[in-house]
């Protein structure tokens, strides 16, 4: 690829971008109270030199405040999987909240054991506990895995995502060992000491790993999403639930972003048979929450220890966890609106997408390719994909990811801001679909010259 033309293209939509977005513009020069100028600093992974901001969001579309329409395919990193304010959800929200009211009474509601139910149709766990995010439903399966266990340390894949967990910030070095991952921000101690690391797809890797006798848990995605799609060979994590049993390790599937996958995620759509399962964002509609479930074995085995304490300061649970507001989105969310009919409708989507991305890469010549995850797809900047975590990371190109994004978000298309994720919601239809792919093969063809 001529890097100069890239260079000269990518500047050009970075002032196209400033031209059109006067006022987000000139909301960001005026941000001085917030750390980084923007409410999370993650915020600040955006491919112009500052965001968009939000003025309102519906279905699959998001408008700015300067009053651009965009077909959304980032939907919040997932959180908005179900579509932008659902409206059963917002009915759902607004009978709890204005009629009802207790949004976060400490007190539980009939709709919990209802969520309960459902996810355990649709993962196969029989116990269920519920958090604000999936960062706290892996640190409290954490913590649990620990107790029940006796053991200290927690194997996660290299360059794999389970939040801000700081147990699981460890890729795999140079050297073959576990080492921090870089940019790792205040890590209370050396991450080998509470951790191990195996890349995925590596079976060798992990029984080395797991051989040492001092393994409470895996925690792991059942295919690797926020370092690009990283989708799990045959045989893979069949070999993984055996190599866990036989070191007496429990598994824990995250199935956060692998939701995308079919109404039970990976472990639904695939048969697994984890020990406990993790999941947030998209369960709720947009509405903070989050949860963990259990085998039967394991919860009666934990709530048959009386040293643990696990109703009031052990370290797992917070106040506003569970409260009566996100449990009614969640009910509604699972009930009405991410239903086993929807997500066959995002799956043929997400193919359709998936299709016109491998069709525009062929006709351009690029050694690039696509991997799809149920209503999830991605582009990758490799032929073939990636296998592990640390190729994925190799292979990224912020220019030309910056590049792309600038290049749909000027012509009203929004894609994950971290990597090159798009991701399908009820409300996405064949149309929106058939606008990225034309402007993709567009964006190739100006980079060919």
């Amino acid at each position: 690829m001529d890097r100069a033309r890239l260079r000269r293209l990518l500047d050009s939509e970075i002032e196209e971008s400033a031209r059109r977005n006067p006022r987000s513009r000139s909301a960001y020069e005026r941000a001085g109270h917030l750390f980084g100028k923007v409410p999370m600093t993650w915020m600040n992974k955006n491919a112009g030199t500052f965001p968009l901001y939000l003025d309102g969001a519906h279905g699959a579309r998001v408008s700015d405040i300067d009053g651009h329409e965009y077909i959304d395919f980032c939907l919040g990193d997932t959180g908005a999987m179900a579509g932008h304010s659902p409206a059963p959800v917002v009915e759902a929200v607004e009978r709890r909240y204005r009629d009802r009211g207790g949004a976060t009474a400490m007190l539980p509601t009939e709709d919990a054991e209802w969520v309960g139910a459902e996810l355990a149709r649709r993962f196969g766990l029989p116990r269920w506990s519920f958090s604000l995010t999936a960062t706290d439903a892996n640190r409290w399966a954490v913590r649990l895995a620990r107790a029940v266990t006796g053991r200290r340390k927690i194997l996660f894949n290299s360059y794999c995502y389970h939040g801000s967990v700081d147990e699981s910030l460890i890729v795999v070095g140079e050297d073959g060992r576990g080492a921090m991952r870089p940019g790792n921000v205040g890590a209370p101690c050396d991450v080998a000491l509470t951790s191990r690391v195996a890349e995925f797809n590596d079976l060798a890797g992990l029984e080395r790993e797991l051989a040492e006798g001092d393994v409470a848990a895996v925690l792991m995605e059942p295919a690797l999403t926020n370092i690009g799609i990283v989708l799990p060979e045959p045989g893979y994590l069949e070999g993984v639930r055996e190599l866990t049993r036989r070191h007496r390790v429990l598994l824990i599937n995250d199935e956060t972003h692998t939701f995308s996958a079919g109404p039970g995620g990976c472990t639904g759509a695939w048969d697994l048979e984890p020990d406990m399962l993790t999941i947030g964002k998209a369960i709720g509609g947009g509405i903070p929450s989050g949860g963990y479930g259990l085998s039967a074995e394991l919860a009666d085995r934990l709530l048959g220890r009386a040293d643990l304490d696990l109703v009031d300061m052990g370290g797992v649970g917070g106040t506003l966890a569970g409260n009566a507001l996100s449990v009614a989105a969640m009910r509604a969310t699972l009930e009405h609106v991410l239903t086993d009919e929807a997500f066959f409708h995002m799956s043929a989507l997400s193919q359709r997408f998936e299709e016109g991305v491998r069709k525009g890469i062929e006709s351009s010549g690029l050694p690039w390719s696509v991997s799809r995850l149920g209503a999830r797809t991605e582009y990758r900047f490799a032929s073939p994909a990636p296998r592990t975590g640390t190729e994925s990371a190799a292979v990224a190109d912020a220019e030309l990811e910056d590049f792309l994004h600038l290049w749909m978000a000027n012509r009203g298309v929004l894609m994950t801001p971290f990597h090159n994720m798009a991701l399908m919601c009820p409300d996405t239809t064949d149309a929106d679909v058939d606008t990225h792919t034309a402007l993709f093969a567009d964006a190739l063809a100006e980079l060919a010259g």
